[in-house]
């Protein structure tokens, strides 16, 4: 088992032939799209990245950063303690501005493992 494993993840030595491949143009690599950040306190007052908003205020922002980044990325960082109705309102607006990638920010346990109760 061990040898099947190292023939199947060892690079192969080819020798290539030489051929004499056709020009191309260099393609620009896509930038990386820079994630933005909504979190969301306890208290319920929200940011987006830095700036305090609310949610008419949240909405109006993020539509306009879909404009200028059609693929906007959106982090949700909500303390443990918020509201669920609080994030939910959140994501709302999110799908209202047609905002399709969006995460949950979490904390992994310290020991790795799924808390159980």
């Amino acid at each position: 088992m061990l040898l099947v494993i190292f023939i199947i993840t060892t690079t192969p030595i080819v020798n290539d032939l030489d051929v004499d491949l056709p020009a191309a143009a260099k393609r620009p690599k896509d930038p990386k799209s820079t994630v933005k950040y909504v979190t969301v306190e306890s208290s319920g007052h929200m940011y987006l990245n830095k700036d305090e908003v609310d949610l008419a205020s949240l909405q109006e922002k993020l539509v306009g950063m879909r404009l200028e980044e059609p693929d906007l990325n959106v982090v949700i960082r909500g303390s443990a303690k918020t509201k669920y109705q609080n994030i939910v309102n959140v994501m709302d607006v999110l799908q209202q501005a047609n905002v399709g990638k969006v995460n949950l920010a979490t904390e992994p346990y310290p020991d790795g493992a799924a808390k159980k109760e």
